[in-house]
């Protein structure tokens, strides 16, 4: 058995290939493996992997014949690996030397189920560090306990599943896999699923990973009606807290993460197509009426002014079903 299986998936990034396949052999380990997944690209992006995936130890390279997204390709990943441990990182990223052996050496040593550490995040030419919002270091913890407090930034809110290692037991659990088809969101239900269902984590002060924002080809920065994805990425967050013993404790933080992510959406609504604009609205309002409305109240009473004057005035607008079906 590997030590590490490492999931890589690829769509459409060829620029950024040389770099992340020129890290990953900075990482090779005899015990290392590496599961590339093309997801379908049409950029020339499988041509490359191609050429330049033999030179890369202990790697395997895995192409979908359909376009599923990052959810479906890192699926392909965890269900073709073997390691002990199973870590992510997406094809536009990269690592610094030797980050991998660190990283296993702490899992190792401290032995739960996951371990999240920070990252550094680069746009164009800056570089800002980025840290699990957990003061707690290298001690193992209980993971829902790290879900709340409700009115801060928590480690359910720092969602980066290529930002720590995993273990295997988890997969037998089936607290790894992610949710088919979600094109984006697709790590808010898995990081609550893995948070509330998991025994043990720990949260470690390595940086290693860098993740490059600002990608033209990413989800992040296209308008279109992919990005709608984060409805039902969260409305699988409060189905799943809601059914959860602990849920009257949970459900506050569910709810206001939710309300705060349709807020920033709506806030930015001019980056959208002016079709997907009108059904953000729609499938908005939806969603605030199938929250719980006591705990959506309370929600809303805690937020800012500005923010929870434009949930109020979505949550009393009208909207029909074929708005949200468009």
């Amino acid at each position: 058995m590997p030590k590490l299986s490492v999931i890589v998936p690829f769509y459409n990034v060829r620029q950024y290939v040389p770099d992340a396949l020129r890290s990953l052999r900075a990482n090779a380990r005899a015990d290392f493996e590496f599961i590339l997944v093309d997801d379908c690209s049409t950029d020339g992006t499988a041509d490359l992997l191609a050429r330049e995936q033999p030179g890369l130890p202990g790697s395997v390279l895995l192409r979908h014949e359909q376009n599923g997204g990052l959810a479906t390709a890192r699926n392909t990943g965890i269900d073709a690996a073997r390691g002990e441990y199973l870590t992510f990182l997406d094809g536009d990223d990269w690592l610094a030397p030797g980050y991998y052996e660190r990283l296993v050496a702490v899992i190792e040593e401290l032995g739960c189920d996951f371990v999240r550490t920070d990252h550094v995040q680069c746009t164009a030419r800056a570089r800002a560090v980025h840290r699990v919002p957990h003061g707690r270091r290298n001690v193992v913890l209980t993971p829902r306990e790290a879900i709340l407090p409700t009115h801060r930034t928590t480690s359910v809110d720092y969602a980066y599943a290529w930002a720590g290692i995993y273990h295997r037991r988890l997969v037998e659990r089936g607290l790894l896999h992610f949710t088919h088809g979600l094109r984006t969101a697709e790590d808010r239900p898995w990081i609550w699923k893995l948070h509330r269902e998991a025994e043990s984590f720990a949260v470690t002060s390595l940086l290693g990973v860098f993740y490059r924002r600002g990608v033209a080809s990413s989800l992040t920065q296209i308008g279109d009606a992919r990005q709608l994805d984060f409805i039902r990425a969260f409305d699988q967050v409060i189905e799943e807290t809601a059914a959860d013993p602990d849920a009257a404790r949970l459900l506050p933080k569910a709810v206001r993460t939710y309300c705060a992510i349709i807020s920033h959406h709506l806030g930015s609504v001019e980056r959208f197509e002016a079709p997907v604009a009108r059904k953000l609205k729609a499938m908005s309002t939806a969603a605030l009426r199938r929250m719980p409305q006591d705990v959506l109240d309370d929600a809303l009473a805690s937020m800012d002014a500005e923010r929870a004057g434009r949930l109020r005035r979505l949550r009393r607008r009208p909207v029909t079903g074929a708005e949200v079906a468009a």
